[in-house]
């Protein structure tokens, strides 16, 4: 008999983070304002507020201090060390280096924090995977030109992404150019993702959505993520890039062939339209008749799908956290979870706030994914959402080492089925503020982080046990899971 295959020698085991999410620091520095800096706290049940004016005294605002990482860099880096990662998945705050997203000259303190940074992860021999844009827009852009519905946003980012390859060009080598590109097919992805704020938009969660305007500004971040990656590789051609798409992986509830049907739209649209132009550089046989049935008319040029074709994406990476059935019986039971929601699973258990846990959807869905495309895989976020018990110094988090535990099971049985995965980066090495509610007490880092959802706390860290685990698991490269 076959001996079952390993995880790969070099394989990429490490951690995300994402600069709004962990940072704080939000006006230090030269450091500008960013879209994630209006939002304030919420709850699963009371929707993020997005102000246009910052009303400190009315609101908690959890991205103006977060987990402090810029001034905690070290230690926290230092924690990923001694757990084993070999990559550290983080972004770079736009804000940071250009406050407000159109000068002409970079801020030179932004941009020396991040060679302090670097520097840390080179100490330790980590390689750095870059998420260029991820839900850092500048503020002054939406005033300005409504964020990425305009054409202007594609040279403010280019000018953006020149800078940051030529100063990391021997420094960074994994770049993304948009998290979770395709958040933009969904009317919550006016936001987060393109910085576009509709006229009676109040909260996050329930936002004005004009589909013309969303489609469009996705369009726009096609062009720019092509521009980048062939901006990229005349600065040094051996940057790699990668699409990073958040995958909903949809099964149809039942066998009825008009859920069937709804599925496979559904997945095209939601999975794969975003993941087809930038991996295949082609606008998708299917989005014509979807555009046609949904009205949605805007200009792409020759040019733009000339760039699109040449600007190709060297690897696939995307979240998975969960999965969701469809439906065509309105009735049907409803869970919601990340981006979108769905029809109820009745073989699959679902966390506090409504995530069904399904860890051989990753199985399926690396293989999908890699059969369409047929390039390396990083599975770039992997996570479990939960509220953490702290006592006593220690925190026994059983429940989130048996679903990453889980998931690294399903992984191994992806790389026995031929997927050629190169690297996982579960969400998040360490507690930071939850994107979709704004809070500190949905965690779902290895190490903790005190501090509350009102803002409250010392931000020391301690190790989880889930801490302890992930190190025997990186050190026996996938292979101790006890």
């Amino acid at each position: 008999m076959k001996e079952n295959k390993k995880f790969p020698q070099g394989f990429f085991w490490g951690g995300a983070t994402a600069a709004n999410q962990c940072e704080g620091a939000w006006n230090v520095d030269g450091k500008g304002v960013s879209i994630s800096d209006v939002m304030t706290s919420g709850t699963h049940k009371d929707p993020r507020r997005i102000t246009p004016v910052i009303d400190e005294d009315k609101y908690y605002y959890p991205s103006h201090e977060a987990i402090d990482f810029y001034h905690h860099y070290k230690e926290d880096i230092a924690l990923c060390a001694e757990m084993g990662f070999n990559i550290f998945r983080m972004s770079i705050n736009w804000t940071r280096i250009f406050p407000n997203g159109d000068e002409s000259q970079p801020n030179e303190k932004g941009l020396e924090f991040y060679d302090r940074v670097f520097a840390e992860l080179k100490k330790y021999n980590i390689e750095p995977l870059v998420t260029i844009y991820h839900n850092e827009n500048p503020f002054a852009l939406t005033g300005k030109c409504n964020g990425w519905a305009s054409r202007e946003c594609i040279d403010y980012y280019l000018n953006f992404c020149e800078v940051l390859f030529k100063r990391y060009k021997d420094v960074v080598k994994y770049w993304i150019p948009f998290n979770e590109i395709n958040c933009l097919t969904t009317k919550l992805g006016n936001w987060n993702h393109a910085g576009i704020l509709n006229e009676g938009t109040e909260f996050f969660t329930a936002q004005v959505d004009d589909p013309n305007t969303r489609f469009l500004s996705l369009h726009h971040q096609f062009v720019a993520s092509a521009k980048a990656v062939m901006l990229g590789k005349s600065i040094n051609p051996e940057f790699q890039f990668g699409t990073m798409i958040c995958h909903i992986t949809v099964y149809p509830l039942t066998c009825n062939p008009d859920d069937v049907i709804l599925t496979q739209q559904e997945d095209l649209m939601r999975n794969c339209f975003s993941g087809d132009v930038q991996v295949k550089g082609i606008y998708p046989y299917y989005i014509k008749r979807y555009f046609e049935k949904n009205d949605i008319h805007f200009e792409i040029t020759d040019e733009d799908l000339s760039i699109i074709k040449q600007g190709t994406v060297d690897f696939y990476s995307f979240s998975y956290y969960m999965s969701n059935c469809i439906s065509s019986d309105a009735s049907s039971a409803k869970v919601s979870g990340n981006v979108m929601g769905g029809a109820k699973n009745p073989y699959l258990k679902a966390t506090e706030w409504d995530w069904q846990i399904d860890p051989k959807g990753l199985r399926y869905t690396l293989n999908h994914v890699y059969d369409r495309y047929g390039v390396p895989i990083m599975v770039t976020e992997n996570g479990l959402g939960a509220r953490d018990t702290f006592e006593d110094g220690k925190i026994h988090d059983d429940y989130r080492i048996q679903y990453i535990k889980e998931h690294i099971i399903q992984m191994k049985e992806a790389i026995n089925d031929g997927v050629d995965l190169i690297g996982y980066t579960p969400w998040a090495s360490i507690d930071l503020v939850s994107v979709s509610t704004g809070e500190m007490e949905k965690r779902y880092g290895f190490i903790y982080v005190d501090k509350d959802n009102q803002g409250n706390g010392t931000l020391k860290r301690y190790k989880k046990d889930s801490f302890y685990w992930y190190k025997k698991c990186i050190e026996s490269n996938g292979e101790d899971l006890d």
